[in-house]
């Protein structure tokens, strides 16, 4: 079994993705995550590129961490300064961490063009600085910045490069697709190439333009690369780096044991990882992330569906808790019976044919109205407790009013009245709210708290408005989605009309009722 280290760049790589910014405290939360899951090196950022790194290798350094090591990172001397008096370098030694990863030109064209010195200056930045931090009892890495595209222009150069940061005593020499351009077939070459030429261990460090920073990733592991270098969830720059998520579930999982990568218990915490960074970053997980997606183990074809309820394996490649994803089974006008067979199982309802008709019949005709299932499992729930004739229905609504009115200096003011027959008491209550579902919200629970105090525990979480026929302009049909929670689950309900108000009314009203249902 042959060990592959993780080394993480979501701290500085990752934080030079369009819409990313970590704060002081982010910074220190992810190194303390990443810890518990053992990835093997963490890179922190640039000591001297703001004060916010400054401070973060200085917080850092008093943190005692189980397994992971802090990296810095920063560039070779500038020309014509010494390694000693170069300010950036001697923030690199002054930074307190044990690593430092220094970024060189190997590619002569980037070198003649980019830097605009001599193909011999550029080695001497190279051997100079990794040279001055060994000799401060740094360890160091070498990113051998355009390697691959340098090897295409000049590929004894691109190669002295490599071996004057091995004999200045690089620990890892780290190639680089810095323009992310290159296909697996010449990775795997050039990396078998590059180990024939020196003797210490080589890393792979791939961005995704062409959507292969994955597939490079792992053509580089093939050919003997022994550390990989990526983000969480790929964030980076232009389209992103390699996701050390999905490399890991796939050395993990995919290679019969023949890497050691992590810790069992971390892989199957992926999932948990990779939703972690996109709620710090406040970002809408893309439900179809490999191993890690809300959809990667979801199943909406009926033929799908019937044949994982015989055995998953027949449309899955692992089981979901591997990675700690679970199976879900969508509903949808694309249903057979399975999806309905599967997706109650644990409701404790009688399902009768004649019941799973009605089910697939509504919704077949409310997804033709503008609903959608797959997101509204409260909705949904209802749908079933009706058509088996285990639903009871706690309110009717007599009638609702909404308005919104604004002053002469802008301020809004949204007042909603509602009216409801709660058994034998009919109730009118007003409320005052931000917004109309704000509003409308707060107007019924006025009027159901006394007969329903359950309901002082459930909270709205999210809401979500979708139009569904946008051709239509400002007369189109909208999906309004609501997320509820209590203090045992969270679930989401639906509504469609060509009014938005009474769209959110009925994902209000489904939402009340399923939480009086569920505990009635």
């Amino acid at each position: 079994m042959r060990s592959i280290q993780l080394y993480d760049t979501t701290l500085r790589d990752g934080s030079q993705s369009e819409g990313v910014s970590f704060s002081l405290q982010d910074k220190l939360n992810f190194v303390q995550k990443l810890d518990s899951y053992c990835f093997d090196f963490i890179e922190g950022g640039f000591p001297n590129s703001n004060e916010k790194d400054a401070a973060f290798f200085s917080r850092i350094a008093d943190t005692e961490l189980q397994t992971s090591v802090v990296s810095a990172f920063g560039m070779t001397r500038r020309k014509n300064t010494a390694a000693e008096t170069d300010e950036g370098v001697l923030s690199l030694l002054n930074s307190g961490a044990k690593i430092i990863t220094v970024v060189g030109k190997s590619s002569l064209f980037q070198v003649n063009v980019a830097l605009n010195i001599t193909a011999e200056e550029n080695l001497a930045m190279i051997a100079e600085t990794v040279q001055f931090l060994r000799n401060g009892g740094k360890r160091v890495f070498f990113d051998a910045e355009h390697f691959f595209d340098g090897l295409k222009d000049n590929a004894d150069y691109a190669q002295k490069v490599l071996r004057t940061a091995e004999e200045a005593g690089a620990e890892v020499i780290v190639l680089c697709d810095t323009n992310g351009g290159c296909m697996p077939k010449e990775i795997s070459a050039a990396v078998q190439e590059v180990i024939r030429s020196v003797k210490i261990p080589i890393g792979i460090h791939v961005h995704n333009d062409c959507g292969l920073a994955v597939a490079n990733s792992l053509a580089a592991v093939e050919a003997g690369a022994s550390q990989v270098q990526g983000t969480i969830n790929g964030i980076g720059e232009r389209t992103g780096n390699a996701d050390l998520v999905t490399i890991a579930a796939n050395l993990a999982l995919k290679y019969g044991g023949h890497y050691s990568v992590l810790k069992p218990e971390s892989i199957e915490r992926l999932t948990e990882l990779s939703r972690y960074v996109y709620e710090v970053l406040n970002w809408q997980i893309p439900g179809n992330t490999p191993y890690v997606g809300k959809s990667a183990f979801a199943h909406k074809g009926g033929m799908h569906v019937s044949a994982i309820n015989k055995n998953p394996v027949l449309y899955e490649h692992i089981d979901p808790a591997a990675v700690g994803n679970e199976r879900r089974i969508l509903i949808s006008e694309l249903s057979g019976r399975s999806n309905i067979i599967a997706r109650t199982r644990n409701m404790r309802v009688d399902l009768s044919p004649t019941a799973i008709n009605d089910i697939l019949d509504e919704v077949v005709s409310k997804e033709n109205q503008g609903y959608q299932y797959e997101a509204a499992d409260g909705s949904f729930d209802l749908i079933v407790r009706k058509c088996t004739n285990t639903f009871t229905e706690h309110f009717k609504r007599l009638n609702y009013h909404v308005y919104v009115q604004a002053d002469e200096t802008g301020a809004l003011t949204t007042v909603a009245a509602v009216k409801l027959q709660i058994v034998d008491d009919e109730r009118h209550e007003v409320a005052e709210g931000d917004g109309p579902v704000n509003a409308l919200d707060f107007a019924m629970r006025k009027a159901l708290l006394p007969h329903f105090p359950v309901l002082d525990e459930m909270r709205l979480i999210d809401f979500k408005v979708r139009v569904i026929n946008s051709e239509a302009a400002t007369s189109a049909a909208v999906r309004v989605i609501i997320e509820s929670g209590d203090k045992e689950s969270v679930w989401s309900t639906i509504g469609a009309s060509d009014n938005i108000i009474e769209a959110s009314w009925i994902a209000l009203v489904d939402s009340i009722e399923y939480k009086l249902n569920k505990t009635s």
